[in-house]
């Protein structure tokens, strides 16, 4: 049985892709009602879910210029920026296809909960926009069931010919899970398809309809193989003139150009959001298949494999026709391609790519497929940028984590002990700032804030890894750090009294290096945004005993105060809030003891105090 090696570990059985790629073109022939078919083989592991695809406009462009819309985070809760908190884009039609036919559709829900229980692996594939769907479809699984369950099987999508579906956060998200590698898209080096969305509607809305014609298979069935639409040169020039614009301010951005004229050529000229993720299999046309899951490596072969060697009408021409004819080809393509089995996976040597076509490098699989792409020396120097990017975020990753004995926070650990044993917390103590160890807290909580600082600003600038948000261990540093730093800040806030200047600490005062991390521990624990905000209990404090003794008292805030005790001793009793917070003289208990009385609260009970305390 032959596979297909398409990462360092991860090999696919041949026979399952060629099923799976005539599934998905069949797809494309069953009636208009059917939104999937359904494929059960007698003794296998796995079953396949195959999606068909759509022929009209609006089923790309839901919109002006590349259809794109905010992703449904209640759907797809993962498909974000963790830290920045920005909602990754998707292809607005795909997303809507997606809801009304497949997500909406109790019959499939039903059949991949089968599946599930049976414990087989689900694949799901589709060519041209099926396999957007199919992508949709993957992902909604991953958070629905392998996200909860680790006893799932891990699911596979292949695609054949898919158009970009979402943005870079869409990308990164995705390589942040670690979930990028069961997608899997195999590209025709000519086909358009998975280029069209780099162009916007306006720029090729004439020719596009009679193009989405001869793609629909049911309409091209009867016509001969070369009878391609009239329309075919100016849409394949409409379509690539767009992507040229997309890549070069790509490449740009990859070898670091800092030219404000860029940014400004940007705001005039549309660039479409789309950006590739997963791993690409490109198919060269003479049986090797070149591998590729660096995203911003892909996005540059999308566009240079595709290019013309000449500008001359007749190669535009014919170039424009197997743009157009190679979209039906992946079957018999696969066919002849797994027979040879010749693959090369670019990503180990990214960064090290022969620049020329005639180049004595070592690797000569490496320059054979190059050539067979036809790459010149610009898109060799872009895709060894891309690589060099990569290099670079794993360079200041591993920098950092060489940073993680300098945030080990012993000392203050040590401090908020001593704090305690004094009679005083901790944040009283830092607030009224008596003795020389507040000082040298100080200065610990000034340097753990530069080396938090530099952290967030890479990751505002996609300067490490996209697993970084991810992992565990800094997860867990980053809430440590959270709960037993921010604190100080908060006294620190109120001491010198910028609220006075600009208002409540959580609404003006936080530092991004407290939000990132909290949004960190929010995601890895399933829990919408906003739901730990243990670190700011003090802030919370500090605004209410301003509130309640103003003008207005204790009563338009009454529900605020029992809520903030309510959520106090379940903090304590989490162990994620520190007692000392209910010691006589802490500013908690001591703006407590103002409020009138009676008032319904666990602290009003003084045995339930005690025990709190002891316990």
């Amino acid at each position: 049985m032959a596979s297909l090696k398409v990462g360092e570990n991860k090999e696919i059985d041949t026979d399952l892709i060629q099923k799976a790629c005539s599934l998905a073109v069949k797809a494309h022939n069953k009636s208009p009602q059917k939104s999937y078919i359904l494929e059960k083989t007698a003794g296998s592991s796995y079953v396949i879910f195959s999606f068909p695809g759509y022929w009209s406009e609006n089923d790309w462009y839901d919109g002006e210029l590349f259809g794109e819309t905010k992703i449904n985070l209640e759907l797809f809760p993962s498909l974000r920026s963790i830290g920045i908190d920005e909602h990754a884009k998707v292809n607005k039609a795909f997303l809507q296809r997606f809801v009304d036919k497949i997500w909406r559709n109790q019959d499939f829900i039903n059949e991949v909960e089968k599946a599930k229980n049976k414990k087989k692996q689900i694949v799901f594939t589709g060519h041209s926009t099926g396999g957007s769907i199919a992508i949709l479809a993957t992902i909604w699984f991953l958070e629905k069931y392998w996200r909860l369950d680790a006893s799932v099987a891990s699911p596979l999508c292949l695609t054949f010919g898919c158009p970009l579906t979402g943005n870079h956060i869409f990308s990164h998200a995705l390589r942040r899970e670690q979930w990028a590698p069961y997608f899997i898209h195999f590209v025709m080096r000519y086909d358009i398809v998975p280029r069209i969305l780099l162009a916007p509607i306006s720029s090729i809305k004439q020719e596009f309809q009679p193009i989405l014609q001869f793609l629909n298979p049911k309409s091209t069935r009867a016509r001969a193989s070369t009878n391609t639409p009239p329309e075919a040169s100016h849409f394949y020039t409409n379509v690539m003139k767009n992507a040229s614009s997309v890549v070069s301010h790509a490449a740009c951005n990859l070898m670091g150009n800092t030219n404000l004229l860029l940014e400004t050529l940007s705001n005039f000229i549309p660039l479409s959001p789309y950006k590739p993720f997963g791993t690409y299999v490109f198919c060269t046309g003479n049986g090797k298949l070149v591998i590729l899951s660096n995203p911003d490596a892909v996005l540059q072969l999308l566009f240079y494999s595709s290019q013309l060697c000449r500008d001359c009408e007749e190669e535009r021409t014919a170039i424009a026709q197997r743009s157009l004819l190679q979209h039906f080809s992946y079957d018999n393509e696969l066919q002849d391609s797994f027979q040879m089995l010749n693959e090369v996976n670019l990503d180990p040597q990214l960064e090290q790519l022969p620049l020329s076509s005639d180049s004595t490098s070592s690797d000569i699989a490496i320059n054979s497929a190059l050539n067979d792409l036809e790459l010149s020396t610009r898109a060799r120097l872009c895709l060894r940028a891309a690589g060099e990017l990569e290099k670079r975020k794993i360079g200041n990753k591993n920098s950092i984590d060489l940073k993680k004995a300098d945030i080990a926070m012993k000392y203050l650990q040590e401090y908020q002990l001593s704090c305690e044993n004094q009679g005083l917390g901790y944040y009283d103590a830092f607030k009224i700032q008596n003795s020389t160890k507040d000082f040298e807290a100080n200065v610990k909580r000034l340097e753990l804030a530069g080396i938090w600082d530099e952290i967030i600003e890479m990751l505002k600038r996609y300067d490490l890894p996209d697993a970084f948000e991810g992992e565990t261990e800094w997860i867990d540093l980053g809430t440590e750090y959270r709960r037993l730093v921010e604190p100080l800040d908060i006294a620190n806030f109120y001491r010198h009294g910028k609220n006075d200047d600009t208002g409540a600490y959580t609404a003006k005062g936080r530092p991004k290096r407290y939000k990132f991390t909290q949004r960190w521990f929010e995601h890895a624990q399933g829990k919408l945004p906003g739901s730990y905000g243990e670190s700011c209990f003090w802030a919370d404090v500090e605004e209410l005993r301003i509130k309640t003794s103003g003008k207005e008292g204790f009563a338009p805030f009454k529900d605020k105060v029992l809520a903030l005790e309510k959520q106090a001793k379940k903090w304590i009793d989490d162990k994620v809030l520190g007692k000392d917070v209910l010691l006589e003289k802490s500013t908690f208990v001591v703006w407590w003891k103002k409020q009138p009385e009676p008032h319904a609260s666990c602290i009003n009970d003084h045995e339930c105090l005690a025990s709190m305390l002891i316990s």
